[in-house]
């Protein structure tokens, strides 16, 4: 028994020294040869940018073994006494929670916004850019529930470190409300909207914030009266109107000819209409030019 613990000690005594080996810090894709010169003064006779191996990736460590060493130093007719194994390493920190809020806000743009991080990355960065893109914030699935938002150290050559934050976000936000209920296809009435400030989520780009985002615009379906209008439920309002006196001209060649129709079908710019000739009454197609012109072209006859 007693020989046993005499040799785990013994084994123990003989591995510390390589467990407790000092790495030393290197920031790059490569390990360079004025990295080496730092712990081996004959390797200054290199040039300082000479690449001699691979940096290890955050986190882990790379050891350059004595043998590999020498023989860099022989390939470059280098002498020394002795050499030993050299350790390099990526520099990590722990993840400074200021700095996170920082990078947060600067990406939200959203002056009073209010964010909590109730967790995030607890594992050791590399040193560098924290960056948290807006589009990377997820949506709370309920009001004042926290919400993961996902952000990256940017280091060394534009490299990225992924890191992750649980956060909750609020913020004084305006709105665009219906005060009716908004029938699809009829443009919405000014008298129909109102703003409103909330303290929640900040909204997403696709709701409206202003009341000159929706007015004059066309509801894709019926919206309920008090609900926030999104942009996406709304389409541009017609260049014509069914009903509308629309100013059409005929095209033939260098000919032309203008009159006025009377719009069964309504249509937005390049689309096509029916209008009514209100002399002959005839129906035809026209093209929409712009808000209340449209035009016809026709073939001119081939002459044989």
């Amino acid at each position: 028994m007693k020989l046993r613990a005499a040799l785990i000690i013994a084994v123990l005594a003989c591995s510390a020294p390589a467990e407790q080996r000092a790495c030393r810090e290197v920031e790059g894709e490569r390990i360079l040869a004025r990295d080496l010169a730092v712990a081996i003064p004959a390797f200054a006779a290199l040039p300082p940018q000479l690449s001699v191996a691979f940096a290890p990736l955050p986190g882990s460590r790379r050891i350059m073994h004595a043998s590999e060493l020498v023989s860099l130093a022989r390939r470059n007719s280098i002498e020394f006494a002795t050499i030993e194994d050299l350790c390099f390493e990526w520099p990590m920190q722990p993840l400074a929670r200021a700095a996170v809020t920082e990078a947060m806000r600067a990406s939200l743009d959203v002056p009073e916004a209010t964010i909590e991080i109730v967790e995030m990355s607890r594992n050791q960065v590399p040193r560098g850019r924290i960056e948290f893109p807006r589009d990377r914030l997820g949506t709370p699935a309920a009001a004042g529930s926290p919400v993961l938002w996902r952000g990256n150290v940017v280091y060394g050559d534009a490299r990225r470190f992924a890191i992750w934050a649980r956060v909750t976000v609020t913020a004084g936000t305006v709105q665009v409300v219906a005060t009716e209920s908004l029938r699809a296809g009829q443009p919405v009435e000014v008298r129909q909207l109102r703003l409103e400030t909330t303290l929640g989520f900040p909204l997403p780009k696709k709701l409206a914030r202003s009341v000159e985002q929706v007015a004059g615009r066309l509801p894709l379906r019926p919206l309920p009266a008090g609900a926030p209008i999104r942009l996406d439920q709304l389409a541009a309002p017609f260049d014509v109107n069914r009903g509308d006196v629309v100013d059409v001209e005929v095209r033939s060649g260098a000919a032309r000819l203008s009159f006025s129709g009377k719009a069964e079908t309504a249509g937005r710019s390049g689309d096509l209409v029916a209008i009514r000739n209100e002399d002959t009454h005839r129906l035809f197609q026209a093209r929409v030019k712009e808000k209340g012109k449209a035009f016809v072209l026709t073939r001119v006859p081939q002459v044989k």
